[in-house]
């Protein structure tokens, strides 16, 4: 995030007198640029300058040298007999850059540095230390840990108007006293990633004096024919759009390229959150900071003319300015040199990074300066991919103003030549193929049509204009006008006539737009599939499960877990380019393999009895079906583009899972509690399609994983149609899950059952007033028969008068017979128009036991 200090700021635009951190953070919140923190001084206490008056050398038996110093730091002096400030401190300091006559900065007891570091006096090497003298690391300044401060040769002298008298506040003279605002920028916004942006901002919303610094101050060099020669090799097949579209060199020779910045330079890209390293690097980062154009700066008598500018080619690497050699895509644009052919050799990502081949060193003497302007998706994409989100990158991919580059390099060569004792070249290059701009049709009347405020044609045609805008006529007049907007440079997020609408509402003030709740439109209301997925979450939720939610991310291993083989279609899963963990980075073909990464996880933490439901999507794609295609950037893809992308989209149905384990009804008091079972798995998928309306069939399942074989329920609709399947997980998945023995689970494909669901809407049955009668009557069948197939030839054979039918006992043994089992049902009978009789249920039970006998051979027990 940028950070803004006033003084900078006040460079471009008329602060008022006694601003603070906290009243900029109010006018810029009004123009949309949120606060994200007031960062106040880094250094407390007496931090002062000071004058070395004497210095003696004297080495410690440690073979280390140290100086005991004794310096004047005016009102701060130790008293004397008279009680006169005029006793110079003793400071023992290990450094050796400067003399006696130097002034430095001196932190005296009470002070506390970065770190934070207290100041206090000490003995140490056998004097009383009554303070420290800084080094620029010390306080935060840079990483020159190695030499102290001195004043006088970092231009804070006299001459230059800085009052370096003994004892003076150091603290206010460095600028270490100052607050500095951090702001948040939406990605729409990137020219505010610079002084020049938020100038611009406080000027919008307080309209104070706003001078620009992105416009030349004089007649900037014409490119000559000796300039540094450059080719652009990138005809953009990617996505349609050239990567660099221009491309301005400077040079600088007899720079002193290793020298340190200025210390009011140092100061500010500290307080920007960058850290000072050299002078040719610094004044390339502090343009950036300043204008929002990002340089980089080659040492000359490294490059062989021409460069060029390409995409990568296949088995291309780079070892970048971090030290981390990276292997290059075809999407990357590179930076590149002629040493071989042309183009061979790769000096950075383009808008990214640069390369260490050519970096600027301590021998370097003659700077080649870089300005360009490159492709935002392009070098977004390169950001990521190489997860490089450099500050170049972050202005770069959110839009640099394409007018800035022969201006910013123009800084950095005055700032190269003022400071680092350098010789402009009047060699320039300036590669320009800036497409031409483009007018936006504008109807004035569009604001008050969008946002719902009477907004006046002049108010409209002034904020556009306040932002940079040429408006021209086209026809009408008044808020009927219809006018030409040509957006400025700077602002490529200004595309269309809802982004100006967004200027106009963002400027006159979101403040004076009504706070009006819109008439939700009738006659609209959740789908048939919301309702039942919502009816279904709460089912599941009042029969006591808990819903979870967790990511779709899985590795192999976690099928491997569930025991899913190799050849199984659940095995074929949709692979993540740029996965979260590399050790999840395929999409989820089923519920149960996160759902039991869940429970796992719980049972880990202590929580031994579950019951969980988890209500979500899946990816099956499917071998050989169509690929879909990446689609381009910065423009919209085209129909047949789209149908490519739709057809290559794998199928994601919606399903529901559940698990249970441990004990499902907790002891206590009132008994035995009772451990969970399959009998649980099966009620809860009854549960979800009776709340949806749908019969379901159960039938046994000898074989599918992760279920236990022989103990698992197979789902179906009434035709066929797979659903689910319910019933006891295998126990080799059970270990290693880490579960509690004999747990169970569900999976069912919601999907299938709301398209099976009546579409007609439910009509409540009547009750009827007459008595109800039961009958419970015991079946003995084959123990091969399925007990769902007795039980719809009873329901079928017992007719309309059955009004509710159970099966609440499954009894086998020698009474029974060998090979045999016995079904005992209950049934609840009513008629709607009178009380039955003995003959009335005696009728149902002949009736519901000969047709149990016709299906499924039962006998009645005796």
């Amino acid at each position: 995030m940028p950070y803004i200090a006033l003084s900078w700021l006040g460079e471009h635009v008329e602060l008022p007198a006694g601003l603070t951190a906290e009243q900029l953070a109010a006018d810029l919140v009004r123009v949309g640029l949120e606060e994200e923190g007031v960062h106040g001084a880094a250094v407390t206490g007496p931090l002062v300058v000071g004058q070395v008056v004497s210095l003696v050398k004297e080495e410690q038996k440690n073979g280390k040298v140290i100086n005991w110093c004794q310096v004047d730091v005016g009102a701060h002096n130790t008293l004397d007999e008279v009680g006169q400030p005029t006793v110079p401190r003793g400071i023992i300091c290990g450094a050796h850059n400067f003399v006696p006559g130097d002034r430095v900065v001196a932190a005296l007891p009470g002070a506390v540095l970065p770190g934070p570091f207290p100041i206090a006096s000490r003995k140490t090497y056998g004097h009383i230390s009554d303070g420290m003298i800084c080094s620029a690391r010390e306080l935060g300044l840079g990483e020159d840990h190695d030499g102290i401060i001195v004043l006088d040769r970092l231009g804070y002298t006299a001459d230059n108007g800085y009052d370096t008298t003994p004892g003076t506040d150091a603290i206010a003279l460095l600028g270490l006293g100052e607050e500095v605002l951090e702001i948040n920028v939406t990605p729409d916004r990137g020219y505010c990633f610079s002084m020049r942006g938020v100038a611009r901002e406080f000027s919008h919303s307080t309209g104070a004096v706003f001078t620009d610094p992105g416009l030349a101050q004089g007649p900037l060099p014409s490119p000559t024919p000796d300039g540094f020669e450059v080719v652009v090799d990138d005809v953009a097949p990617i996505h349609a759009q050239v990567g660099c579209d221009r491309f301005v060199t400077r040079i600088v020779r007899g720079v002193d390229a290793a020298a340190p910045s200025p210390a009011w330079m140092q100061r500010r890209l500290t307080q920007a959150g960058m850290r000072p390293i050299s002078l040719a690097v610094d004044v390339t980062n502090y343009v950036m900071l300043d204008l929002g154009q990002p340089l980089h700066a080659y040492d000359l008598a490294t490059l062989v003319a021409p460069i060029v500018v390409r995409r990568a080619q296949p088995g291309e690497r780079l070892t970048t300015l971090d030290g981390a050699d990276r292997a290059l895509n075809g999407e990357d644009l590179l930076i590149t040199d002629s040493v071989g052919d042309v183009g061979a050799r790769v000096l950075g990502l383009a808008g990214v990074m640069g390369g260490a081949e050519t970096e600027v060193s301590g021998s370097t003497t003659d700077l080649l300066i870089e300005a360009a302007h490159f492709d935002q998706v392009t070098i977004a994409r390169t950001a990521r991919r190489h997860k490089l989100p450099s500050e170049a990158a972050k202005r770069f991919e959110r839009g640099v103003d394409p007018m800035l580059p022969a201006v910013a390099a123009q800084r950095v060569v005055d700032l190269l030549v003022e400071h680092g004792g350098g010789t402009a070249d009047p060699a320039v290059s300036d590669l320009s193929d800036l497409p031409e701009r483009q007018a936006i049709p504008f109807v004035l009347s569009e604001p008050e049509r969008l946002v719902g405020v009477a907004y006046t044609a002049d108010q409209v045609v002034d904020v556009l204009r306040q932002i940079g805008c040429e408006v021209s006529l086209i026809e009408g007049s008044g808020l009927q006008a219809r006018v030409a907007v040509l957006v400025p440079t700077w602002r490529p997020d200004l595309t269309g006539s809802a982004e100006l609408v967004e200027e106009v509402a963002r400027l006159v003030g979101y403040d004076t737009i009504p706070s009006i709740l819109p008439v939700a439109p009738a006659g609209r209301g959740l789908t048939a599939g919301q309702r039942g997925r919502r009816s279904v979450a709460r089912a599941l939720a009042e029969a006591g499960f808990v819903e979870t939610l967790s990511y779709p991310f899985i590795g192999s291993g976690q099928l491997d877990d569930l025991g899913i083989a190799a050849d199984d279609a659940r095995r074929v899963a949709l692979r993540v380019l740029n996965p979260m963990s590399a050790e999840k980075n395929l999409m989820r073909t089923n519920l149960l393999v996160t759902l039991l990464d869940t429970a796992r996880r719980n049972v880990a933490r202590g929580t031994s009895d579950l019951a969980l439901f988890e209500m979500g999507l899946v990816t099956r794609p499917v071998l050989g079906a169509p690929v879909a295609p990446l689609l381009p950037g910065a423009r919209r893809p085209s129909d047949d583009e789209l149908a490519r992308l739709q057809a290559g989209v794998p199928a994601q149905p919606r399903r529901v899972a559940g698990l249970l384990a441990g004990q499902r009804d907790l002891p206590g008091w009132w008994g035995a509690g009772r451990a969970a079972d399959w009998t649980d798995a099966v009620a809860a998928v009854r549960l979800v399609a009776d709340r949806l309306g749908v019969d379901v069939v159960l039938s046994g399942d000898s074989d599918h994983a992760p279920w236990h074989p022989g103990r698992c329920a197979k789902v179906t609709l009434a035709d066929g149609t797979l659903v689910g399947h319910a019933g006891e997980l295998h126990p080799k998945v059970i270990e290693r899950s880490g579960l509690p023995a004999r747990a169970v689970a569900f999976e069912v494909d919601l999907d299938v059952l709301l398209a099976a669901a009546p579409t007609e809407p439910l009509q409540g049955s009547p009750v009827s007033t007459f008595p109800l009668a039961k009958e419970d009557l015991a079946l003995v069948v084959d123990a091969s028969v399925a007990a769902q197939d007795v039980f719809d030839a009873v329901r079928a054979g017992a007719g309309d008068l059955l009004e509710e039918l159970r099966l609440f006992d499954v009894f086998s043994g020698e009474q029974v017979g060998e090979g045999k089992k016995s079904l005992a049902f209950s049934l609840r009978l009513r008629a709607s128009d009178r009380t039955l009789t003995a003959e009335d249920t005696a009728a149902v039970r002949e009736a519901a036991v000969a047709e149990a006998h016709a299906r499924c051979g039962a006998e009645l027990r005796g």
